[in-house]
């Protein structure tokens, strides 16, 4: 039995762990929407062009490797795309970084080195995931020549530096509970000498297509969203430890007392989006991969089970995965208890914090299931339409579930 829909706090109570109803995937084909169902409406809207857009939209900027200009570029980008949805009070963080001291990079090598400094090894899954089956090498690619696109390797020839760093966000202010709020990330930051294209255009295209019909001029919600397009994932979640550090003390605090505005409302809850469109299965026996993508590929949804709010993270992981059984139109949904490398981390002992990805991270991703990840093929161009729809049915999951937490309803 799935946890039925109820306010918040209920929600997050939850710690039933339902079995998997897994669904067969089905062709995509127009669905009847129910017209009574608000968050059905809504998430009706979403459309896999104007995903695929998003993402094309974001690769325009190469690997967006935090600490260049390009970085900055896509940041001024996004927070532009915000404000044409409607999310019009846009904010930034500010903070500074500096990167490790670099490492001897390979022969053939162009500067600036993986992520400004030293590249970041694979690291293994907090509190559990070990990897089975087939594995293959997994890395960063620092070699600017491994990428064939002389426009794209120009592109992505300015070293990072170290210095001023920024990320944008917009918020959904609640319309009774301003003071509470649920939060959206993806990552706008790659590496690899590619587009990052999936790693995190994928997610970050993912939260502004929520952030677009979220912000549709009849939509309200009881409580608060904020959309967040994280920086410097790729050089240890820095971005994301930013906002945490610098917002956390901040929440639910009224300001100016009176006022009943709250730039840090109480954090409900975090949901993360790093990697959303490659699942084509375990490698085979030679290495290579599955051309397109697997009959069975699903929508990871991941919590950590050794965290201190566990409990609270499960409950909303179980949350998604009844949107997904509801909402999603081809792709079902598992949840995972090794949610780790990404920027639900730095929330994980405050509040109640999930990661939807394509692919286990521990086990799958790390094992050279995604053999984009951090390489030159990482474009646009790699990906076929089910890659993209499988990042859009996440958004359908996330999207359903922020419907009922935040208690969306459309204006007459």
């Amino acid at each position: 039995m799935r946890p039925s829909f109820r306010t918040s706090t209920l929600l997050l109570a939850l710690t039933a762990s339902p079995a998997l109803a897994q669904r067969p995937v089905l062709p995509a084909t127009p669905t009847v929407v129910d017209t009574t169902d608000p968050v059905a409406v809504i998430l009706a809207r979403l459309d896999l062009e104007k995903y695929k857009a998003t993402v094309k939209g974001l690769t325009q900027f190469g690997d967006r490797r935090q600490g260049t200009k390009r970085n900055r570029d896509a940041i001024d980008w996004i927070e532009a795309q915000l404000k044409s949805y409607g999310c019009t009070n846009t904010e930034r963080i500010t903070y500074d970084f500096t990167p490790p001291e670099p490492t001897p990079r390979p022969a053939g090598g162009a500067p600036g080195g993986a992520a400004g400094g030293a590249p970041r090894a694979p690291q293994p899954a907090q509190g559990g995931g070990r990897a089975r089956g087939i594995k293959t090498r997994t890395g960063v690619n620092s070699d600017s020549l491994l990428q064939p696109d002389a426009r794209l390797r120009a592109l992505n020839a300015e070293p990072s530096v170290p210095g001023q760093r920024q990320e944008v966000y917009c918020t959904k202010i609640g319309s009774t509970h301003p003071e509470e709020m649920y939060i959206v990330g993806g990552h706008m930051d790659g590496i690899g000498w590619g587009e990052a294209a999936n790693d995190d255009g994928s997610g970050t295209a993912l939260v502004m297509e929520l952030a677009r019909i979220f912000n549709s001029p009849d939509v309200q919600t009881e409580r608060s969203i904020r959309f967040a397009l994280w920086n410097n994932e790729e050089s240890g979640l820095n971005g994301a430890k930013a906002y945490v550090d610098q917002r956390a003390p901040l929440q639910g605090k009224e300001s100016p007392v009176g006022s009943g505005k709250y730039p840090e409302p109480k954090w409900l809850g975090m949901i993360q989006h790093d990697m959303m469109m490659f699942d084509h299965g375990m490698p085979k026996a030679d290495g290579t991969m599955a051309k397109e993508q697997r009959p069975e590929a699903d929508v990871n949804i991941e919590f950590q089970s050794n965290s201190k709010m566990a409990q609270q993270s499960q409950a909303l992981a179980w949350i998604l995965h009844s949107s997904n059984a509801k909402y999603a139109t081809d792709y079902p949904a598992q949840v995972g208890p090794h949610m780790t490398n990404t920027d639900s981390g730095p929330f994980q002992d405050l509040i109640a914090a999930v990661s939807l990805r394509e692919n286990e991270r521990g086990t799958q991703v790390g094992s050279g299931w995604d053999p984009h990840w951090h390489q030159p093929t990482d474009v646009f161009a790699t990906f076929t339409d089910a890659d993209f729809r499988l990042a859009l049915n996440a958004a359908q999951t996330t999207g359903g579930a922020l419907g009922k937490l935040a208690g969306v309803t459309r204006k007459k």
